[in-house]
């Protein structure tokens, strides 16, 4: 008898609501590294699994908007610490998808992870920056403070499968938003990765769902779905992109336009994202009372 045995061949898989489902077609594509050669069958989400994935961020809402920012801060510290935990794993799969150096790939691997970092500190601070108390000519207390705009759909990068990736995704759901993410076509597998992150790390169900497969029937679904709140079209080519965003409009989305250059994922992020997917609620308060 051969001592040789057979390699067991990861099984990605979609992640939503918490569970880790095959797509409801069946389908799957290849994924390839940067020289073409064969990585993995990814799975092909579906118009059904878009819409499935939407519920199920729907469901999360109440609950991750009601969290305290310090408890969201928590959790998205815990993210940082699964992540760098399995950092091997990601800086094989970045390497593989974005034709990096091992050096190179620690080194992304390792910025994603302060990324996390950052924005799980930006959790309890960000209402500071959003929020004011508004001088007015009567006696009354006038507040401002951000709330979340609700369910975000987000095409990843394909530029920069992990670190991009955490730089679009962790902003949303830092300020309270549950997220649709539709993995970087071409490289899904840091993306896939990740959700068994969020997975084990106190993220509630549905709070991140990831969908990986063709953005060019995937998008469409998202943008006009009318339980989306916003999207956010960083992956998005330019045309459709266009197109996305016309559809988008029909039923009142926010929308965030891709650049027109490629962006600087290294470079400091400020508080731009944070930003992009709040919305201002003002009280009016008597004085005295």
């Amino acid at each position: 008898m051969s001592d040789a045995r057979l390699s067991v061949f990861k099984t990605y898989k979609l992640f939503i609501g918490g569970s880790f489902p095959r797509s409801e077609s069946g389908r799957v594509y290849e994924v390839t590294d940067s020289q073409g050669r064969w990585l993995a069958n990814a799975p092909r989400g579906s118009r059904k699994d878009a819409r499935d994935a939407v519920a199920a961020a729907r469901t999360a809402f109440p609950r991750w908007s009601a969290a305290t920012a310090y408890h969201r801060g928590q959790i998205l510290y815990r993210v940082a610490e699964m992540l760098q935990g399995r950092g091997e794993q990601f800086r094989a799969e970045v390497a593989a998808a974005e034709g990096l150096s091992k050096s190179a790939a620690r080194a992304v691997v390792d910025a994603a992870v302060d990324r996390w970092v950052w924005y799980a500190g930006w959790t309890d601070k960000v209402a500071q920056i959003a929020g004011a108390a508004n001088p007015v000519a009567g006696p009354y207390f006038n507040l401002s403070a951000p709330e979340p705009t609700g369910v975000v759909a987000v095409l990843a990068p394909p530029d920069s499968s992990l670190l991009g990736l955490v730089s679009v995704l962790a902003p949303v759901i830092a300020t309270g938003n549950t997220a649709v993410v539709v993995a970087a076509e071409t490289a899904p597998l840091p993306a896939l990765t990740l959700a068994e992150v969020l997975a084990t790390s106190d993220l509630p169900g549905g709070v991140v769902n990831v969908l990986s497969g063709l953005t060019a029937e995937l998008a469409p679904t998202l943008a006009a779905h009318q339980d989306v709140n916003a999207i956010d079209l960083t992956g998005a080519d330019p045309e459709p992109a266009r197109e996305l965003e016309a559809t988008a409009a029909e039923n009142l989305k926010r929308v965030r336009r891709p650049h027109r250059s490629a962006e600087d994922w290294t470079a400091d992020p400020g508080t731009g994202r944070l930003l992009a997917f709040l919305e201002t609620k003002t009280v009016w308060h008597p004085m005295g009372v």
